[in-house]
């Protein structure tokens, strides 16, 4: 389905490797233009290299596309605004941005400065923020626009060992919510997704995620498949064809969801709704009361997803 986009301008953040670079470069061939942010840093945070995005940029430009490079970082506000400013002074207009934040999944309290959870630096919420800000005042004043963000399944259902990456990730999900509610009313959509994919990143995570996983009897993420081991086999590749839809105008009417995509499933999740109620007639509970009916019935049948241990 070629020239989905023909006509839309787009930013692509992270996307110098992995998942980032292959929506890049889909993107491209849809017929949009393309700004390819990426300031070359290392798994750490640490380091630049700006041949990481313009090798990007001739990869497209030598299949036929059009493109330009960014090195702008999305972990400042005056960062965000610059790499929005970008695709006005390069193509003229803005329509679609699509966030990653190449983040490795760190254990618990575990933290590191640049790309994730840092000390001194942004969180992953916060730096999509800096973009998403700045775009969609163009989107409000234009009516119209694409915004894509980058969650994980470790933010949406938690993962044992994963704890400040997780809620990194969930905060990203929610800020998407918002956006969509916020700007929906100006023709704007705001959607994440929860890749599975082997990039760099996949070496980042600390065995002892897995191993804290293991030890404590606790069922990784992969009940479904696309486990940790799983990962290696999944193509970055195959996440952009989805990001592409959601881009188009085929998903106008898509707005505030979350997707888990991997391999050849593309899944939605499912939003955090009540699922069932106990109330009394009284208007203030008595605790024998609301222990028998919230055992009877409420928390009746639910599984602890990491049961003790028999020592």
């Amino acid at each position: 389905m070629p020239n989905n986009l023909e006509g839309k301008v787009a930013i692509v953040t992270g996307s110098g490797r992995g998942v980032g670079r292959g929506i890049a470069k889909l993107m491209a061939e849809e017929g949009a233009k393309v700004v390819v942010v990426d300031p070359g840093v290392n798994v750490d945070g640490t380091g630049f290299d700006q041949s990481i995005a313009e090798v990007v940029v001739g990869e497209i430009r030598d299949a036929g596309g059009t493109a330009v490079a960014c090195t702008e970082s999305v972990a400042t506000m005056e960062g965000g605004e610059r790499i929005v400013q970008a695709a006005i002074d390069n193509f003229g207009r803005l329509d679609i941005v699509v966030l990653l934040r190449r983040d490795p999944a760190r254990p618990h309290g575990v933290q590191h400065d640049g790309a994730g959870v840092g000390r001194r630096d942004r969180g992953p919420s916060e730096r999509t923020f800096t973009v998403v800000k700045h775009a969609c005042i163009l989107f409000r004043q234009q009516r119209s626009g694409r915004v894509i963000t980058f969650s994980s399944q470790s933010g949406l259902v938690g993962n044992s060992g994963q704890a400040n990456y997780g809620a990194a990730k969930s905060g990203i999900a929610g800020l998407t919510k918002v956006v969509a509610k916020d700007m929906g009313r100006y023709g704007v959509t705001a959607n994440a997704i929860a890749p599975r994919a082997s990039t760099r990143m996949i070496g980042a995570i600390p065995e002892s995620a897995a191993e804290i996983r293991a030890r404590g009897g606790v069922a990784s993420l992969s009940g479904d498949g696309g486990g940790d081991g799983e990962l290696q086999n999944l193509d970055p590749d195959g996440i952009a064809p989805f990001v592409a839809y959601l881009a188009s105008d085929y998903a106008s009417n898509v707005n505030g969801q979350t997707f888990l995509v991997y391999g050849n499933t593309v899944s939605l999740m499912s939003q955090p709704r009540p699922e069932k109620a106990i109330w009394t007639e009284s208007g203030h509970w008595e605790m024998d009361e609301l222990s028998a009916r919230a055992r009877g019935y409420l928390t009746a049948g639910i599984a602890n997803p990491a049961p003790a241990q028999q020592r």
